[in-house]
């Protein structure tokens, strides 16, 4: 079976552009499927048409365009989209995933591109894709293209843009070769800040001496979304979990949040951790005129000129403390906590700016009144990048893992999946 490029558009507002992009892609060879996601007829209705994405997303679209009511059309095609994309993943019929458009355009392309697995080329070229993207991209590895002009005509600067997608598109598909199953170490996560650094760093060092692939995740929202989704996906047989810091922006307003399900993944499905409180003496924002009013008698820390930290207070921590024992209680995997008493990250230890032994004690104290007897307590006077820390860390993660039967002896085949 040829594997083919779905071209995900609004044929009724934007059916001259996908039409200049298809023959940019068919004159490279690639082969197009054309779905069209518009609500009102047009001259080109596509392989997949309209009709059929309205079905599959639960609408008849005759009454869809009754209604005229774009909130509804944007969701029903969204729908529609992204149960078509998974039918042609099934299927295996799909190289890749491109889009374009406005706002609309966007959020029904970037669904359906979330349904598809890491790894398989997606390119959205988007009047959006300098803002925040967060929305789109969610925890997937989808290219996002400004557009520059809006995506309406084709002339001679978006002709350019659009031709460069294209080909960027094509360089993708082109270059993936089937994956050839072999031998893969067993993979760990881990998540990371720059000031929690050194402690991942060697942490990292002693797991892969051990036998293990680690991956890091920056702790930046985005970043503890995108592990706890490979741990859903069955990527993940162990966790270190050593930089927490986004539950503090989740609670207090910062630009780093996670999603509600942060430090949950890996207990609801069995999968053994190490956990610690790194870098929960902050909070991030932007550059300092981005920072809330309402924080402006805050203690901050200018990490560089788009990045300002703000000090956690002790309320704030003994929130945090409860949030962290609330989520590992319901863990159903062996499950260690590792509380570093003598600093949480490189700024809150002995001298150091953001130094707050009451903000520790305040999180210590949640955590203990709040944290179940199943869950394993460890405490140390250290601080969290003390080397002893990260070999406490491993050593807890390889016992889990030993126990739990994943090791060196249980080396198994694996790859990525692209459809």
């Amino acid at each position: 079976m040829v594997k083919k490029v779905v071209m995900i558009g609004t044929f009724d507002t934007k059916e001259a552009e996908f039409l200049y992009v298809q023959n940019v892609f068919e004159s490279a060879g690639v082969e197009t499927i054309m779905m069209n996601t518009g609500i009102y007829e047009s001259n080109e209705v596509g392989d997949i048409t309209s009709e059929e994405v309205a079905k599959a997303g639960g609408v008849d679209i005759v009454d869809l365009r009754s209604k005229n009511d774009r909130g509804t059309a944007v969701t029903v095609m969204m729908n529609g989209a992204s149960a078509i994309i998974k039918k042609l993943l099934e299927e295996g019929n799909v190289s890749g995933i491109f889009g374009m458009g406005g706002t609309a355009g966007t959020t029904v392309a970037a669904a359906a591109m979330r349904c598809a697995p890491v790894g398989l080329p997606k390119m959205l070229v988007s009047t959006v894709a300098s803002g925040n993207t967060r929305p789109y991209v969610g925890e997937k590895d989808i290219t996002m293209m400004y557009s520059v002009v809006d995506i309406a005509g084709v002339n001679v600067l978006s002709s350019q843009i659009l031709s460069n997608a294209a080909n960027a598109m094509i360089g993708m598909v082109s270059a993936v070769k089937e994956p050839e199953l072999e031998e893969a170490k067993p993979l760990i996560a881990a998540t990371m800040f720059g000031v929690t650094t050194p402690c991942v760093t060697k942490t990292r060092e002693i797991l892969e001496e051990s036998g293990y692939d680690v991956l890091v995740f920056h702790a930046t929202g985005a970043g503890g979304d995108a592990m706890e989704s490979l741990i859903q996906d069955g990527f993940i047989e162990g966790v270190v979990d050593i930089t927490t810091t986004e539950l503090a922006d989740s609670l207090i307003g910062g630009v780093f949040s996670s999603g509600p399900g942060r430090l949950e993944s890996a207990g609801a499905n069995g999968i053994p951790q190490v956990v610690s409180v790194g870098a929960l003496d902050m909070v991030n924002f932007g550059a300092p005129e981005t920072v809330p009013k309402k924080f402006a008698d805050r203690t901050f820390y200018q990490h560089n000129p788009t990045t300002t930290l703000m000090r956690t207070t002790v309320e704030e921590n003994s929130k945090l403390g409860e949030i962290i024992a609330r989520k590992l209680n319901k863990s159903n995997s062996p499950t260690v906590l590792v509380f570093p008493k003598g600093g949480l990250s490189l700024l809150d230890k002995e001298g150091q700016f953001f130094e707050g032994e009451e903000e520790r004690k305040a999180l210590y104290k949640a955590i203990k009144d709040n944290l179940s007897p199943s869950i394993t307590f460890i405490e140390v006077d250290e601080d969290i990048n003390d080397s002893s820390v990260s070999e406490l860390l491993a050593e807890e993660l390889l016992k889990l893992l030993k126990r739990d039967g994943v090791n060196n002896d249980s080396i198994k085949k694996r790859s990525i999946k692209t459809t």
